[in-house]
């Protein structure tokens, strides 16, 4: 088969795009002929060698932790019935997505039921952090709802699924092409960062109303402003950094404001698995339609190098040519 490899630590060209034995699935694994593999931006800082939490895994190695597919083997002690199955899985801190073929547990398996393969992978890696995210915030019809980074994976799902609840939803993002789309996608306001005045424009349009709610993926200077729109008692839940710093605020200001800021990636949540499947079920039935960017799996450091350069909408997947 052919795979991504990396041999060591570095810039996107670190991934070699190669010919490699096909796994072998072991007892209580099975085998997937790989339709759509996702790429997350924790891939980049692994790839890259920065430690994010976890020990860096050992090279060489295929990345990739996000595959949908077909199982077209099994092995020892898995039921029979599996095989044919299209089916979407996490694999959890292993690796192997990259490539035309990807082992996995069956414990981590989940039916597609018709789904598209590249929806399927953002739903059960950007679907699950998204509906852990709408559970720590508990919105409601009068909030008014601020999205960083709003045509971004979990960005474009937050946005719909506010407005699900019928909060007015504010979408933030750089550039006009991906304000664009979060006009398209339902937001009410929408506003570009990479612009100075965008907190000003933000304010005006609200015609006094304060933000309740801050979704807040970028961090920087774009989600201090964001911190800033927020009105007494309001919440800031943060899911990462993708312009690369940390939020500054004073916290005790913060504190006599009754905001609440929480970091959401440390939050106690419900298991992984119960929120894919929940994603996944709004997905299938069509309440939630993720945005996708494709790139052929051969042109994984091209994925990377846009990912982080943040040129991409959406959930970044590699689609194997089979």
């Amino acid at each position: 088969m052919r795979a991504i490899r990396q041999y060591e630590f570095g810039p996107p060209q670190r991934l070699r795009y190669e010919r490699v034995d096909d796994p072998a699935p072991g007892p209580g694994q099975v085998r997937i002929a790989v339709a759509a593999a996702g790429v997350h931006f924790i891939d980049t800082a692994i790839r890259a060698g920065r430690r994010f939490g976890p020990p860096l895994p050992s090279l060489p190695m295929t990345p990739g932790r996000e595959v949908a597919g077909l199982v077209e083997s099994i092995g020892d002690g898995v039921d029979p019935a599996w095989l044919g199955v299209d089916v979407v899985a996490h694999l959890g801190m292993a690796s192997g997505g990259y490539a035309e073929l990807a082992v996995a547990d069956v414990a981590a398996l989940h039916r597609r039921s018709g789904l598209d393969p590249s929806a399927a992978v953002a739903m059960v890696g950007t679907g699950r952090t998204t509906m852990g995210l709408l559970g720590l915030a508990a919105l409601r019809p009068d909030d008014v709802v601020l999205v960083t980074s709003a045509a971004g994976g979990i960005g474009t799902l937050l946005v719909q699924a506010a407005r699900a609840v019928g909060a007015t939803v504010i979408g933030v993002a750089g550039g006009a092409e991906k304000i664009r789309r979060v006009l398209l996608n339902g937001a009410s306001i929408v506003a570009d960062y990479t612009g100075s005045g965008w907190y000003g424009a933000v304010r005006e349009q609200l015609y006094g109303r304060r933000v309740s709610v801050v979704f807040d993926g970028v961090g920087g200077s774009v989600a201090t402003s964001a911190l800033r729109l927020l009105g007494d008692g309001g919440r800031m839940l943060t899911f990462g950094w993708s312009s690369g710093a940390s939020m500054e605020y004073d916290a005790d200001e913060v504190a006599a404001r009754g905001i609440k800021v929480v970091n959401a990636l440390a939050a106690p949540m419900p298991p992984a698995r119960e929120l894919a499947a929940q994603a996944l079920a709004e997905a299938t039935a069509g309440r939630w339609v993720p945005a996708v960017q494709a790139f052929p799996l051969a042109s994984a450091a091209e994925a990377h190098q846009a990912l982080e350069e943040r040129r991409t909408s959406g959930k970044v997947v590699l689609l194997p040519a089979h």
